[in-house]
């Protein structure tokens, strides 16, 4: 049987276009007939030029990309075949259609459609019947923009809505959100939108991450929020939200970060925290939280990171930490403590790699079993509290860590005489003193590595 190769080039010219991210099929044909293409609907291919002419009308996106989008549109443009909607056959042909929309500046290894200084929200985003995700990144930052309702009109086959880093968006969380019932990621992160958290994210059964940080949000967490089961990261950090922080966060046990820091919480936390057994990083600093360190923090064994720091909260630091030694940081500065450091964190608290608990009215001695901590830690703040005696720490460790091990403000803390280097803020001991034994003089720890690990997990959408 003869070979047509007219017919097999044209195929093979036809695999090479073909990107990781487009997908199109191509049909044999009669002999010398062009393979055809089966072509996004023409109404999506108007509502993607659009949605480009929106995002940045100083590009001729119709004569850049004059053909089907699916084939050889944008990078950020990707589409999946589907069948028919109105057909009820199983053997119907598969159409393209537009499932990802992607613009603006991610990373230097991204090559999304690139937004200009006039950007604006697109109208034509419900124009996509099997749209899944959707993302902005860097895209408004400069002339202002607004969210529309057209964007409550997406398609139900939402996953992902993501809006990181458009300082000029402007505009309000619609309680539309809630009627979207695939969504997985909500990220709104570094805006300028306003107003309440609507009740009705409460509806999103299947939201794992829940990002509306560093927006000018305001009201109080709505209870409703402990409907979200499968969340992993509620991250609210950086808005005005106040009022109490709801009991029903703690029906959230799914949870992995909880980030709420910078805001105006006020009240006690609820015990109800303590039934979050799988937080890892924990964040309810810079608010106005009362009522002493939460005894609820004793139940959170897979806590790593806990910042607590800038809130008037008081008290004596209470004997929580038995079930907490995989925690590498702690942040309790400025909270108004009083009393001694109670001996069972060092004891327990072994894999501590940054330990602050500066400017409050600490007293007493630093714990000989603090020498424990000589192997993990790379910073120690102690500053400007009450405390006294002789340093525990060996000269080693004092060297290791240099400035990063912070003593000044404590008139009667002293230093023995074996630290030769010194430490800034700190006077040598009497040297009739006995010098205290040395036990630990070990280096940096393993628990480095997933320090590092969890800095870099974090710190996306950090409020830092």
């Amino acid at each position: 049987m003869a070979v047509d190769f007219s017919l097999l080039r044209s195929f093979l010219v036809l695999l090479l276009l073909l990107h990781h991210h487009h997908t199109f099929v191509v049909y044999a044909t009669e002999k010398d007939q062009p393979p055809p293409l089966l072509l996004l609907p023409a109404g999506e291919q108007e509502a993607a030029y659009l949605a480009l002419e929106s995002i940045n009308p100083s590009i001729p996106w119709r004569s850049l990309y004059p053909d089907d989008l699916c084939l050889s549109g944008p990078h950020g443009i990707v589409c999946d075949l589907f069948p028919p909607l109105s057909s009820s056959s199983a053997k119907a042909d598969a159409s393209p259609h537009v499932v990802e929309l992607n613009f603006g500046y991610l990373s230097d290894f991204s090559s999304n459609p690139a937004c200009g200084l006039n950007a604006t929200l697109p109208t034509s985003l419900s124009s996509f019947p099997f749209l899944r995700k959707l993302f902005f990144y860097n895209c408004f930052t400069t002339a202002r923009a607004f969210l529309t309702r057209d964007l409550w009109n997406l398609s139900l086959s939402v996953e992902e809505l993501v809006f990181h880093q458009n300082p000029s968006l402007a505009g309000r969380l619609s309680g539309r959100v809630g009627g979207f019932p695939r969504l997985r990621r909500l990220i709104v992160s570094g805006t300028r939108i306003f107003g309440i958290i609507p009740p009705e994210v409460g509806k999103l059964q299947q939201l794992e991450q829940l990002v509306l940080s560093r927006n000018r949000l305001r009201g109080e967490i709505p209870g409703s929020i402990g409907r979200l089961g499968v969340l992993k990261v509620l991250d609210l950090c950086g808005n005005r939200i106040g009022g109490a922080l709801p009991a029903e966060i703690g029906w959230m046990t799914a949870l992995v970060k909880l980030d709420l820091g910078s805001n105006r919480i006020s009240g006690r936390v609820p015990p109800e925290l303590g039934q979050l057994r799988r937080v890892e990083l924990l964040d309810l600093s810079e608010n106005r939280l009362t009522g002493g360190v939460p005894a609820a923090l004793a139940e959170m064994a897979s806590l790593r990171e806990l910042h607590l720091s800038r809130n008037p909260l008081g008290g004596t630091i209470p004997e929580i930490w038995e079930k907490l030694g995989g925690i590498l940081g702690i942040g309790m500065s400025r909270l108004g403590l009083v009393g001694n450091i109670p001996s069972s964190m060092g004891l327990l608290l072994g894999n501590v790699r940054y330990l602050a608990m500066d400017n409050n009215k600490l007293e007493g001695e630093v714990p000989e079993q603090f020498r424990r901590m000589e192997g993990s830690a790379v910073e120690i703040n102690l500053e400007n509290n009450g405390l006294r005696g002789r340093l525990p720490f060996s000269a080693a460790f004092v060297d290791r860590l240099g400035s990063k091990l912070k003593l000044g403000g404590n008139r009667e803390l002293c230093m023995g005489e074996d630290l030769a280097s010194g430490i800034a803020g700190l006077r040598r001991c009497n040297k009739a003193a006995v010098p205290r034994p040395v036990l630990f003089t070990s280096g940096v720890s393993s628990s480095y590595n997933y320090f590092l690990f969890l800095s870099v997990i974090f710190f996306f959408f950090s409020c830092a």
